[in-house]
Protein backbone atom coordinates (compact mmCIF):
# COMPACT_ATOMS: atom_id res chain seq x y z
CA UNK A 1 0.00 0.00 0.00
CA UNK A 2 3.06 2.17 0.89
CA UNK A 3 4.20 1.83 -3.06
CA UNK A 4 1.78 2.63 -4.18
CA UNK A 5 0.40 5.80 -2.46
CA UNK A 6 4.00 7.00 -3.31
CA UNK A 7 3.22 6.41 -6.51
CA UNK A 8 0.53 8.36 -7.01
CA UNK A 9 1.72 10.85 -5.09
CA UNK A 10 5.06 11.07 -8.05
CA UNK A 11 2.56 10.47 -10.94
CA UNK A 12 0.28 13.56 -9.56
CA UNK A 13 3.63 15.39 -9.28
CA UNK A 14 5.12 14.21 -12.77
CA UNK A 15 1.79 15.20 -14.11
CA UNK A 16 1.56 18.95 -12.56
CA UNK A 17 5.37 19.50 -13.55
CA UNK A 18 4.86 18.41 -16.89
CA UNK A 19 1.98 20.76 -17.43
CA UNK A 20 3.38 23.48 -15.93
CA UNK A 21 6.97 23.18 -17.44
CA UNK A 22 5.97 22.07 -21.06
CA UNK A 23 4.26 25.51 -21.74
CA UNK A 24 7.18 27.55 -19.96
CA UNK A 25 9.78 25.79 -22.01
CA UNK A 26 8.02 26.31 -25.22
CA UNK A 27 6.65 30.00 -24.64
CA UNK A 28 10.57 30.64 -23.64
CA UNK A 29 11.75 29.49 -27.13
CA UNK A 30 8.97 31.36 -28.81
CA UNK A 31 9.99 34.31 -26.76
CA UNK A 32 13.75 34.24 -28.20
CA UNK A 33 13.06 34.02 -31.09
CA UNK A 34 10.44 37.00 -31.45
CA UNK A 35 13.32 38.79 -29.45
CA UNK A 36 16.11 37.98 -32.12
CA UNK A 37 13.35 38.35 -34.98
CA UNK A 38 12.66 41.77 -33.77
CA UNK A 39 15.88 42.53 -32.90
CA UNK A 40 17.27 41.74 -36.76
CA UNK A 41 14.37 44.15 -37.78
CA UNK A 42 15.82 46.92 -36.04
CA UNK A 43 19.10 46.42 -36.98
CA UNK A 44 18.00 46.20 -40.45
CA UNK A 45 16.13 49.33 -40.80
CA UNK A 46 18.92 50.92 -38.98
CA UNK A 47 21.14 49.90 -41.64
CA UNK A 48 18.96 50.54 -44.55
CA UNK A 49 18.58 54.24 -43.52
CA UNK A 50 22.31 54.07 -42.97
CA UNK A 51 23.27 52.87 -47.13
CA UNK A 52 20.29 54.52 -48.38
CA UNK A 53 22.51 57.42 -49.20
CA UNK A 54 25.47 55.00 -50.64
CA UNK A 55 23.17 53.17 -52.81
CA UNK A 56 22.92 56.11 -55.27
CA UNK A 57 26.40 55.35 -56.61
CA UNK A 58 27.14 52.15 -55.11
CA UNK A 59 31.32 51.19 -53.89
CA UNK A 60 31.01 47.88 -52.81
CA UNK A 61 33.99 47.93 -50.63
CA UNK A 62 32.65 50.42 -48.68
CA UNK A 63 29.25 48.53 -48.37
CA UNK A 64 31.45 45.68 -47.48
CA UNK A 65 33.00 47.07 -44.44
CA UNK A 66 30.05 48.58 -43.01
CA UNK A 67 28.32 44.82 -43.29
CA UNK A 68 31.63 43.23 -42.30
CA UNK A 69 31.66 45.70 -39.12
CA UNK A 70 27.90 44.95 -38.30
CA UNK A 71 28.97 41.29 -38.64
CA UNK A 72 31.64 41.36 -36.43
CA UNK A 73 29.83 43.06 -33.54
CA UNK A 74 26.18 40.52 -33.66
CA UNK A 75 27.91 37.24 -35.59
CA UNK A 76 24.63 37.95 -38.01
CA UNK A 77 24.98 37.90 -41.85
CA UNK A 78 24.77 40.73 -43.76
CA UNK A 79 23.81 41.41 -47.31
CA UNK A 80 23.33 43.66 -49.30
CA UNK A 81 21.05 43.89 -52.82
CA UNK A 82 20.97 46.27 -55.42
CA UNK A 83 17.67 47.01 -57.03
CA UNK A 84 17.89 44.55 -59.61
CA UNK A 85 18.89 41.59 -57.49
CA UNK A 86 22.49 41.75 -57.67
CA UNK A 87 24.65 41.58 -54.36
CA UNK A 88 26.75 44.56 -53.57
CA UNK A 89 28.11 42.96 -50.26
CA UNK A 90 27.94 39.67 -48.67
CA UNK A 91 29.44 38.56 -44.97
CA UNK A 92 29.09 34.93 -45.64
CA UNK A 93 28.58 34.29 -49.67
CA UNK A 94 27.38 30.58 -49.91
CA UNK A 95 29.69 30.26 -52.48
CA UNK A 96 31.21 31.81 -55.27
CA UNK A 97 28.95 32.78 -58.49
CA UNK A 98 25.41 32.94 -57.18
CA UNK A 99 25.45 37.02 -56.94
CA UNK A 100 21.61 37.77 -57.81
CA UNK A 101 19.16 37.13 -54.70
CA UNK A 102 16.28 38.62 -56.96
CA UNK A 103 14.45 35.32 -56.80
CA UNK A 104 14.57 34.85 -53.08
CA UNK A 105 11.21 35.20 -51.36
CA UNK A 106 11.71 37.58 -48.68
CA UNK A 107 14.26 39.73 -51.29
CA UNK A 108 11.35 39.81 -53.93
CA UNK A 109 8.95 40.60 -50.69
CA UNK A 110 11.57 43.54 -50.44
CA UNK A 111 11.80 44.96 -53.80
CA UNK A 112 8.04 45.43 -53.85
CA UNK A 113 8.62 47.53 -50.33
CA UNK A 114 7.35 45.13 -48.30
CA UNK A 115 9.68 43.67 -44.74
CA UNK A 116 9.59 40.11 -44.85
CA UNK A 117 10.96 37.90 -41.97
CA UNK A 118 10.79 34.23 -41.14
CA UNK A 119 13.12 31.24 -40.14
CA UNK A 120 13.89 28.11 -41.85
CA UNK A 121 16.68 25.23 -41.65
CA UNK A 122 19.64 25.94 -43.72
CA UNK A 123 20.56 22.65 -45.06
CA UNK A 124 23.73 23.86 -46.17
CA UNK A 125 24.84 25.34 -42.62
CA UNK A 126 23.21 22.43 -41.15
CA UNK A 127 21.39 25.23 -38.35
CA UNK A 128 18.00 26.71 -38.07
CA UNK A 129 18.08 30.68 -39.62
CA UNK A 130 16.06 33.85 -38.89
CA UNK A 131 16.22 36.52 -41.59
CA UNK A 132 14.58 39.92 -42.08
CA UNK A 133 14.57 42.05 -45.53
CA UNK A 134 14.00 45.11 -45.25
CA UNK A 135 13.49 47.83 -48.83
CA UNK A 136 16.06 50.80 -49.12
CA UNK A 137 14.00 53.50 -50.48
CA UNK A 138 14.45 56.83 -51.80
CA UNK A 139 10.98 58.47 -52.08
CA UNK A 140 8.81 55.68 -53.31
CA UNK A 141 11.64 54.02 -55.19
CA UNK A 142 13.24 50.93 -53.74
CA UNK A 143 16.99 50.86 -54.35
CA UNK A 144 17.93 48.17 -52.35
CA UNK A 145 17.66 45.69 -49.87
CA UNK A 146 19.23 44.79 -46.32
CA UNK A 147 18.93 41.51 -45.56
CA UNK A 148 20.08 40.13 -42.29
CA UNK A 149 20.16 36.70 -41.02
CA UNK A 150 21.10 34.98 -37.84
CA UNK A 151 21.27 31.50 -36.95
CA UNK A 152 19.50 30.32 -33.81
CA UNK A 153 22.15 27.75 -32.74
CA UNK A 154 23.22 30.62 -29.95
CA UNK A 155 19.48 30.91 -29.30
CA UNK A 156 19.01 27.13 -29.27
CA UNK A 157 21.52 26.93 -27.05
CA UNK A 158 20.10 29.27 -24.46
CA UNK A 159 16.95 27.28 -24.79
CA UNK A 160 18.65 24.22 -24.32
CA UNK A 161 20.10 25.36 -21.41
CA UNK A 162 17.04 26.76 -19.87
CA UNK A 163 15.39 23.41 -20.61
CA UNK A 164 18.18 21.83 -18.79
CA UNK A 165 17.62 24.19 -15.81
CA UNK A 166 14.19 23.39 -15.95
CA UNK A 167 14.92 19.53 -16.00
CA UNK A 168 16.83 20.05 -13.11
CA UNK A 169 14.33 21.63 -11.39
CA UNK A 170 11.69 18.60 -11.94
CA UNK A 171 14.09 16.59 -11.25
CA UNK A 172 14.81 18.13 -7.60
CA UNK A 173 10.73 18.55 -7.46
CA UNK A 174 10.46 14.91 -7.52
CA UNK A 175 12.99 14.20 -5.55
CA UNK A 176 11.60 16.56 -2.70
CA UNK A 177 8.36 14.97 -3.75
CA UNK A 178 9.89 11.01 -3.14
CA UNK A 179 11.00 12.13 0.56
CA UNK A 180 8.08 14.05 1.38
CA UNK A 181 5.84 11.22 -0.32
CA UNK A 182 7.80 8.74 1.54
CA UNK A 183 7.59 10.22 5.00
CA UNK A 184 4.07 10.21 3.95
CA UNK A 185 3.13 6.49 3.15
CA UNK A 186 4.84 5.64 5.89
CA UNK A 187 2.91 7.86 8.23
CA UNK A 188 -0.30 6.51 7.03
CA UNK A 189 0.53 2.88 5.91
CA UNK A 190 3.00 2.25 9.12
CA UNK A 191 -0.44 2.52 11.65
CA UNK A 192 -2.07 0.32 9.36
CA UNK A 193 0.76 -2.22 8.55
CA UNK A 194 0.99 -2.39 12.97
CA UNK A 195 -3.03 -2.99 13.04
CA UNK A 196 -2.72 -5.95 9.93
CA UNK A 197 -0.60 -7.56 12.36
CA UNK A 198 -2.27 -6.88 15.26
CA UNK A 199 -5.28 -8.51 13.69
CA UNK A 200 -2.90 -11.38 12.47
CA UNK A 201 -1.91 -11.49 15.71
CA UNK A 202 -5.47 -11.86 17.56
CA UNK A 203 -6.39 -14.44 14.75
CA UNK A 204 -3.60 -16.69 16.21
CA UNK A 205 -4.84 -16.45 19.56
CA UNK A 206 -3.11 -13.47 21.16
CA UNK A 207 -6.45 -11.58 22.19
CA UNK A 208 -4.02 -9.15 24.39
CA UNK A 209 -2.57 -7.56 21.52
CA UNK A 210 -3.49 -3.87 20.40
CA UNK A 211 -3.38 -1.96 17.90
CA UNK A 212 -1.39 1.37 18.65
CA UNK A 213 -3.92 4.20 18.41
CA UNK A 214 -1.87 6.95 18.80
CA UNK A 215 0.47 7.54 15.42
CA UNK A 216 -0.78 8.16 12.40
CA UNK A 217 -3.58 9.85 10.86
CA UNK A 218 -6.69 10.83 12.50
CA UNK A 219 -9.02 8.58 10.60
CA UNK A 220 -6.13 5.84 11.15
CA UNK A 221 -6.04 6.51 14.79
CA UNK A 222 -9.98 6.35 14.95
CA UNK A 223 -9.96 2.91 13.40
CA UNK A 224 -7.36 1.51 15.84
CA UNK A 225 -9.67 3.01 18.65
CA UNK A 226 -12.48 1.17 17.55
CA UNK A 227 -10.37 -1.83 16.72
CA UNK A 228 -8.88 -2.28 20.11
CA UNK A 229 -12.24 -1.44 21.81
CA UNK A 230 -13.63 -5.09 19.67
CA UNK A 231 -10.24 -6.26 20.06
CA UNK A 232 -11.32 -6.06 24.43
CA UNK A 233 -14.69 -7.12 24.24
CA UNK A 234 -13.99 -10.09 21.99
CA UNK A 235 -11.04 -10.76 24.13
CA UNK A 236 -13.45 -10.84 27.68
CA UNK A 237 -16.23 -12.89 25.49
CA UNK A 238 -13.67 -15.77 24.77
CA UNK A 239 -11.79 -15.75 28.05
CA UNK A 240 -15.28 -15.62 29.82
CA UNK A 241 -16.50 -18.89 27.61
CA UNK A 242 -13.24 -20.90 28.42
CA UNK A 243 -13.68 -19.84 31.80
CA UNK A 244 -17.00 -21.06 32.21
CA UNK A 245 -15.70 -24.42 30.31
CA UNK A 246 -12.97 -24.63 32.46
CA UNK A 247 -14.91 -24.05 35.69
CA UNK A 248 -17.60 -26.34 34.46
CA UNK A 249 -15.63 -29.41 33.66
CA UNK A 250 -13.64 -28.77 36.92
CA UNK A 251 -16.99 -28.62 38.92
CA UNK A 252 -18.48 -31.25 37.69
CA UNK A 253 -15.69 -33.95 38.07
CA UNK A 254 -16.10 -34.04 42.01
CA UNK A 255 -20.16 -35.58 41.60
CA UNK A 256 -19.41 -37.18 38.51
CA UNK A 257 -16.43 -39.17 40.68
CA UNK A 258 -18.79 -39.66 43.84
CA UNK A 259 -21.41 -40.84 41.55
CA UNK A 260 -19.22 -43.50 40.15
CA UNK A 261 -17.96 -44.82 43.58
CA UNK A 262 -21.66 -45.17 44.80
CA UNK A 263 -22.66 -47.31 41.63
CA UNK A 264 -19.45 -49.15 42.19
CA UNK A 265 -20.70 -49.47 45.86
CA UNK A 266 -23.83 -50.88 45.12
CA UNK A 267 -22.80 -53.19 41.87
CA UNK A 268 -21.80 -55.96 44.37
CA UNK A 269 -25.09 -55.63 46.33
CA UNK A 270 -27.24 -55.91 42.82
CA UNK A 271 -27.86 -59.07 40.90
CA UNK A 272 -30.22 -59.99 38.09
CA UNK A 273 -31.77 -57.41 34.88
CA UNK A 274 -30.90 -54.85 36.97
CA UNK A 275 -27.27 -55.27 37.06
CA UNK A 276 -27.03 -54.73 33.55
CA UNK A 277 -28.98 -51.42 34.06
CA UNK A 278 -26.48 -50.97 36.59
CA UNK A 279 -23.80 -51.31 34.07
CA UNK A 280 -24.69 -49.43 31.73
CA UNK A 281 -25.13 -46.77 33.61
CA UNK A 282 -21.59 -46.90 35.45
CA UNK A 283 -20.73 -47.13 31.15
CA UNK A 284 -22.25 -43.98 30.93
CA UNK A 285 -20.67 -41.70 33.87
CA UNK A 286 -17.52 -43.11 32.58
CA UNK A 287 -18.05 -41.51 29.31
CA UNK A 288 -19.35 -38.30 30.50
CA UNK A 289 -16.12 -38.38 33.01
CA UNK A 290 -14.33 -38.34 29.88
CA UNK A 291 -16.05 -35.64 28.29
CA UNK A 292 -15.39 -33.81 31.24
CA UNK A 293 -11.85 -34.37 31.27
CA UNK A 294 -11.32 -33.59 27.62
CA UNK A 295 -13.69 -30.40 27.97
CA UNK A 296 -11.38 -29.15 30.91
CA UNK A 297 -8.18 -30.41 28.50
CA UNK A 298 -9.09 -28.51 25.56
CA UNK A 299 -9.46 -25.15 27.90
CA UNK A 300 -6.49 -25.46 29.20
CA UNK A 301 -5.06 -25.66 25.95
CA UNK A 302 -6.85 -23.10 24.46
CA UNK A 303 -5.63 -21.15 27.47
CA UNK A 304 -1.99 -22.17 28.49
CA UNK A 305 -1.07 -24.29 25.51
CA UNK A 306 2.33 -24.64 27.80
CA UNK A 307 5.19 -23.46 28.85
CA UNK A 308 6.63 -22.34 25.39
CA UNK A 309 8.73 -24.29 22.60
CA UNK A 310 12.24 -24.84 23.20
CA UNK A 311 14.73 -27.25 21.42
CA UNK A 312 13.50 -30.65 22.27
CA UNK A 313 15.02 -34.11 21.79
CA UNK A 314 11.92 -36.26 20.06
CA UNK A 315 13.40 -39.73 20.62
CA UNK A 316 13.67 -38.94 24.76
CA UNK A 317 9.29 -38.10 24.48
CA UNK A 318 8.35 -40.74 22.66
CA UNK A 319 10.46 -43.69 24.36
CA UNK A 320 8.38 -42.06 27.76
CA UNK A 321 5.12 -42.46 25.96
CA UNK A 322 5.96 -45.71 24.64
CA UNK A 323 6.83 -46.91 28.11
CA UNK A 324 3.38 -45.26 29.19
CA UNK A 325 1.37 -47.50 26.28
CA UNK A 326 3.12 -50.70 26.36
CA UNK A 327 0.96 -52.60 28.90
CA UNK A 328 -2.18 -51.37 27.45
CA UNK A 329 -0.90 -52.73 23.83
CA UNK A 330 0.22 -55.58 25.15
CA UNK A 331 -2.81 -56.62 26.54
CA UNK A 332 -4.29 -56.13 23.34
CA UNK A 333 -1.70 -57.76 21.28
CA UNK A 334 -0.34 -54.69 19.70
CA UNK A 335 3.41 -54.07 19.20
CA UNK A 336 4.48 -50.32 19.24
CA UNK A 337 7.33 -50.60 17.16
CA UNK A 338 9.77 -46.78 16.93
CA UNK A 339 11.84 -46.33 13.98
CA UNK A 340 13.14 -42.96 12.17
CA UNK A 341 16.62 -42.65 14.45
CA UNK A 342 16.96 -39.35 16.64
CA UNK A 343 15.39 -35.86 15.60
CA UNK A 344 14.60 -32.44 17.64
CA UNK A 345 12.04 -29.41 17.21
CA UNK A 346 11.42 -26.77 18.60
CA UNK A 347 8.20 -27.50 20.55
CA UNK A 348 6.54 -28.30 24.36
CA UNK A 349 7.81 -31.35 25.49
CA UNK A 350 4.66 -31.68 27.39
CA UNK A 351 2.16 -30.58 24.60
CA UNK A 352 3.89 -33.28 22.28
CA UNK A 353 3.07 -35.94 24.95
CA UNK A 354 -0.37 -34.82 25.12
CA UNK A 355 -0.38 -35.14 21.08
CA UNK A 356 1.15 -38.74 21.31
CA UNK A 357 -1.17 -39.76 23.95
CA UNK A 358 -4.09 -38.94 22.02
CA UNK A 359 -2.91 -40.59 18.68
CA UNK A 360 -1.38 -43.67 20.72
CA UNK A 361 -5.16 -44.07 22.43
CA UNK A 362 -6.93 -43.83 18.86
CA UNK A 363 -4.25 -46.01 17.37
CA UNK A 364 -4.55 -48.78 19.94
CA UNK A 365 -8.89 -48.06 20.22
CA UNK A 366 -8.88 -49.42 16.16
CA UNK A 367 -5.44 -51.33 15.69
CA UNK A 368 -6.46 -55.08 15.69
CA UNK A 369 -4.58 -58.05 17.59
CA UNK A 370 -1.65 -58.73 16.24
CA UNK A 371 -0.80 -55.78 14.74
CA UNK A 372 1.69 -53.14 14.98
CA UNK A 373 1.38 -49.80 15.57
CA UNK A 374 4.88 -47.91 14.59
CA UNK A 375 6.17 -44.59 15.96
CA UNK A 376 8.32 -42.65 12.96
CA UNK A 377 10.04 -39.52 12.92
CA UNK A 378 11.18 -37.79 9.72
CA UNK A 379 12.09 -34.24 7.55
CA UNK A 380 9.26 -32.95 5.90
CA UNK A 381 9.24 -30.13 3.57
CA UNK A 382 6.07 -28.02 2.51
CA UNK A 383 7.00 -25.16 0.69
CA UNK A 384 9.53 -23.15 1.72
CA UNK A 385 9.11 -24.42 5.54
CA UNK A 386 10.69 -27.47 6.76
CA UNK A 387 9.12 -29.85 9.39
CA UNK A 388 10.34 -32.38 11.42
CA UNK A 389 6.79 -35.08 11.71
CA UNK A 390 6.33 -37.67 14.09
CA UNK A 391 3.72 -40.36 12.69
CA UNK A 392 1.48 -42.40 14.28
CA UNK A 393 0.56 -45.14 12.28
CA UNK A 394 -1.66 -47.89 12.69
CA UNK A 395 -2.81 -51.22 10.64
CA UNK A 396 -6.46 -50.79 11.64
CA UNK A 397 -9.44 -50.16 9.17
CA UNK A 398 -8.63 -47.10 8.15
CA UNK A 399 -10.59 -43.41 7.63
CA UNK A 400 -12.63 -42.26 4.88
CA UNK A 401 -12.14 -39.20 3.14
CA UNK A 402 -15.06 -37.45 4.97
CA UNK A 403 -13.79 -39.00 8.08
CA UNK A 404 -10.27 -37.29 7.88
CA UNK A 405 -11.86 -34.41 7.42
CA UNK A 406 -14.08 -33.84 10.04
CA UNK A 407 -11.54 -35.60 12.12
CA UNK A 408 -10.43 -32.32 13.83
CA UNK A 409 -14.10 -31.24 14.62
CA UNK A 410 -15.22 -31.19 18.12
CA UNK A 411 -17.18 -33.80 19.56
CA UNK A 412 -17.25 -35.75 16.27
CA UNK A 413 -16.82 -39.41 16.90
CA UNK A 414 -15.89 -42.34 13.85
CA UNK A 415 -18.09 -44.36 15.87
CA UNK A 416 -21.42 -44.05 17.62
CA UNK A 417 -19.77 -46.24 21.10
CA UNK A 418 -15.50 -46.15 21.94
CA UNK A 419 -14.35 -48.53 24.83
CA UNK A 420 -12.26 -47.25 27.62
CA UNK A 421 -9.46 -45.75 25.65
CA UNK A 422 -11.25 -42.52 24.57
CA UNK A 423 -14.67 -41.60 23.11
CA UNK A 424 -15.23 -38.01 24.01
CA UNK A 425 -14.59 -36.82 20.45
CA UNK A 426 -12.09 -34.05 22.05
CA UNK A 427 -8.83 -35.94 21.65
CA UNK A 428 -8.06 -34.68 18.18
CA UNK A 429 -9.56 -31.09 18.37
CA UNK A 430 -6.62 -30.97 21.39
CA UNK A 431 -4.49 -32.42 19.48
CA UNK A 432 -5.09 -29.48 16.13
CA UNK A 433 -4.91 -26.80 19.44
CA UNK A 434 -1.85 -28.07 21.13
CA UNK A 435 0.22 -28.49 17.59
CA UNK A 436 -0.60 -24.76 15.72
CA UNK A 437 -0.07 -23.11 19.60
CA UNK A 438 3.62 -23.71 18.55
CA UNK A 439 3.46 -23.68 15.21
CA UNK A 440 3.13 -27.05 14.15
CA UNK A 441 0.56 -29.00 12.03
CA UNK A 442 -2.03 -31.95 12.46
CA UNK A 443 -3.00 -34.19 9.87
CA UNK A 444 -4.19 -37.55 9.48
CA UNK A 445 -2.90 -39.35 6.12
CA UNK A 446 -3.82 -42.95 4.64
CA UNK A 447 -1.10 -45.73 5.82
CA UNK A 448 0.35 -48.01 3.73
CA UNK A 449 -2.13 -51.05 3.72
CA UNK A 450 -5.13 -48.98 4.63
CA UNK A 451 -4.78 -47.35 8.38
CA UNK A 452 -4.25 -44.06 9.77
CA UNK A 453 -1.19 -42.35 9.41
CA UNK A 454 -1.82 -39.89 12.13
CA UNK A 455 1.20 -37.37 11.80
CA UNK A 456 2.15 -34.30 13.77
CA UNK A 457 4.26 -31.37 12.04
CA UNK A 458 7.08 -29.67 14.26
CA UNK A 459 9.12 -26.91 13.46
CA UNK A 460 12.34 -27.53 12.59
Amino acid sequence: MGLRLLGAILAITLFVLVALEVPLAVNYRDRQLAELKNGLERDAFVLSSYVQSKLENPDTNELSTIAFNYSRETEGRVVIIAANGDVLADTDPLRDGIRNFATRPEVAAALEQKVASGSRYSQSLKTGLVYVAVPVSQGNEVVGVVRLSYSTSQVDARVHQYWALLALAGVFTLLVASVIGVLLARWVTRPLGDLADVARDIGDGELDARADAKHGPPEVRALASSFNSTAGRLEKLLVAQEQFVADASHQLRTPLTALRLRLEMIEAEIDGPALDDLEAAHSEVLRMSRLVDGLLALARAERAPGAGPTRIELSEVIAERRTTWEPIAHERAVEILLTGGSATATFDADSLSQILDNYIANALELAPAGSTLTIRTGVETHGSETFTAVHVIDQGPGMTDEQRQHAFDRFWRAEATRSELGGSGLGLAIVQKLAEADGGRAELRVAPGGGVDAVVLLPG
